[in-house]
């Protein structure tokens, strides 16, 4: 099996933590790293599709958190958008049919209503991925 670790970002502080850790395991185990920043589209029906970051936005996510990995010793990083409607079945799609053996993401503070209401794209994945997750704080 191909060894290649997935780490899906938005920018935030807490999907920078989840960057980190998997840069740590990149750099111990000698697997490829793939930084994904998932570009969600809106509208589309009626109107046009309107993605939630323009491609500035979504260069500037990739290459800091690209820039992070390397500064935590990961060697061998590359870096990916996807344009999906939802964050989690794009990123287990892509982790599927890209052969990833391992998904590593940060996760919000999201408690109570809020996480009922809102979900949680960590827990989704951690849920329904065909590899090992590993959710980070």
């Amino acid at each position: 099996m191909t060894k290649k670790i997935l780490c899906p970002t938005d920018g935030s502080d807490h999907s920078t933590i989840g960057v980190i850790l998997a840069a740590e395991v990149a750099k111990a185990t000698g697997h490829h790293l793939t930084i994904c920043a998932v570009n969600i589209a809106h509208g589309g029906a009626r109107g046009p599709t309107i993605n939630h970051w323009n491609a500035e936005e979504v260069a500037k996510i990739l290459a800091d958190a690209e820039a992070t990995a390397r500064s935590e010793g990961a060697a061998d990083v590359g870096t990916i958008e996807v344009v999906a409607r939802e964050a989690a079945p794009a990123i287990i799609a892509y982790a599927e049919q890209n052969g990833y053996s391992h998904i590593v993401m940060g996760t919000g503070d999201k408690r109570g209503l809020t996480r009922l209401v809102l979900g949680s794209v960590a827990a989704e994945v951690a849920t329904r991925a065909h590899c090992t997750v590993t959710i980070a704080r």
